[in-house]
């Protein structure tokens, strides 16, 4: 279909662009940025007079429920468009774990029959993400895997992991890690400090993310004269992240994200105990966060994700310490971003590189961008729109996020894939939903 999006502000940070222009799509691509293209003539128009035209946001941790919960997927998929996401990487950690092939080209099938955002799978790194011996990397990667991740802490079996990673090595297979030390972790649920000694709850020292973090640049450096490319998920600590700058100097081939729930929130959030804010990682202190919002802005963070972890409402209703970790996301990321940007001063196009065009560069894929020529995947949103969260509002299955009940400003009008309409929504006729 050729459609062409009129009259809106069209912002594209992999380009700089930041004016109102016209955009041009034909053939799921992007056609023309500006003039009409010679011969074009529109099957559809779209006024987007007052709105912003994007990328469509790229999503680096986003759980689908499926394989695990039999349609689910079809109910992800649909918030992750509400949320004005076209791309989303669903890690290994479903039931069973994503360590076979078949598993891989079912979860792919059923997103193309959900028609719903782009999926990119992570494989497992290690069968039954036990890390202990290696997944079918080469095999996984065939069948549509774009990287290979172990879930949760490190493996206790190091030796196994460094295998692993020299075995990815040798094919050029990303792999990606979340920066944890379980022996130091433990059984703690919230971030070390004044809040955890406060409200009686074990902690996670931020010692458990820095010395996880020395052993994956160990291993890194283990892994030949040209290392591994290692992705760190959710980073969250200010010590973390000096440890993150000092590799890139170094000239590690890392790159790293952090979720978009510790770019707003901190330890006093849980206030009494709430568990919508029991996370994992915990969040931390202010400082942490300051560290978390200077890195986003220096480069040494690549994206934001929403981590999205859809649950059903008795994994929260219980006492802090008890609850599952994790929160939905999907549909309120970009509001997020806006409260960001807004409260901390800065640009539109700083706002949306984190998920656009830098998740598009860790997975080096050719969209997070309106260049000519690239998929089309954007987003049309209105940045005035206020709205409030609720189990009503939400499309998602999980309605477990911190901010149920709250008003966000900023919502999502039009997603498209591949030049294709998935999801519209018609303007609010008060001014908030």
């Amino acid at each position: 279909m050729k459609i062409a999006i009129t009259g809106g502000r069209v912002i594209d940070p992999s380009s700089q662009l930041d004016r109102a222009v016209d955009v041009f799509i034909a053939d799921g691509r992007i056609a023309a940025v500006g003039a009409v293209p010679a011969g074009f003539t529109a099957e559809r128009t779209i006024d987007a007079r007052s709105l912003i035209v994007a990328p469509g946001l790229i999503d680096l941790c986003a759980r689908m429920r499926e394989p695990g919960v039999d349609g689910a997927l079809k109910t992800e998929m649909r918030a992750a468009l509400a949320g004005g996401v076209t791309g989303v990487v669903c890690p290994p950690d479903t039931h069973p774990p994503l360590d076979e092939p078949g598993l891989v080209r079912m979860l792919r099938q059923r997103s193309r029959e959900a028609a719903g955002a782009r999926l990119y799978p992570l494989g497992a790194l290690t069968a039954a993400l036990k890390g202990e011996t290696l997944a079918e990397m080469c095999t996984l990667a065939e069948v549509g895997c774009v990287a290979f991740a172990q879930t949760g802490a490190l493996p206790d079996n190091r030796g196994a992991l460094l295998n692993a990673m020299r075995y990815a090595r040798t094919f050029d297979l990303p792999v990606w890690l979340r920066p944890v030390d379980g022996t130091l972790a433990a059984d703690g649920v919230v971030g070390e400090g004044a809040v955890a000694g406060r409200l009686g709850l074990p902690a996670v020292p931020v010692v458990a993310e820095t010395v996880a973090l020395h052993t994956i640049f160990e291993l890194q450096r283990a892994t030949g004269r040209r290392p591994v490319r290692v992705h760190l998920c959710r980073i969250s600590s200010a010590a973390g992240i000096e440890l993150l700058r000092v590799a890139r100097r170094e000239g590690l081939p890392v790159t790293a994200d952090v979720s978009i729930l510790h770019v707003h929130g901190i330890d006093a959030d849980i206030g009494q105990f709430d568990s919508n804010w029991r996370l994992d990682p915990p969040l931390r202190t202010e400082l942490d966060r300051a560290a978390i919002r200077a890195a986003l802005a220096d480069g040494t963070i690549d994206a934001i994700c929403s981590d999205h972890s859809p649950m059903a409402q008795e994994d929260k209703l219980l006492p802090f310490g008890e609850a599952s970790a994790g929160a939905s996301g999907l549909e309120t990321m970009l509001a997020l971003l806006l409260n960001w940007a807004a409260s901390s001063g800065i640009g539109m196009l700083e706002a949306l590189a984190p998920v656009t065009a830098g998740p598009a560069r860790v997975l080096a894929e050719d969209t997070g961008t309106l260049l000519v020529g690239r998929k089309a995947d954007l987003v049309i949103f209105d940045p005035q729109e206020t709205w409030r969260v609720s189990a009503d509002t939400l499309l998602s299955s999980g309605k477990n996020t911190p901010y149920l009940e709250c008003e966000l400003t900023g919502r999502v009008r039009t997603t498209i894939v591949g030049g294709e309409v998935r999801f519209e929504r018609a303007p609010a006729a008060t001014g908030s939903a």
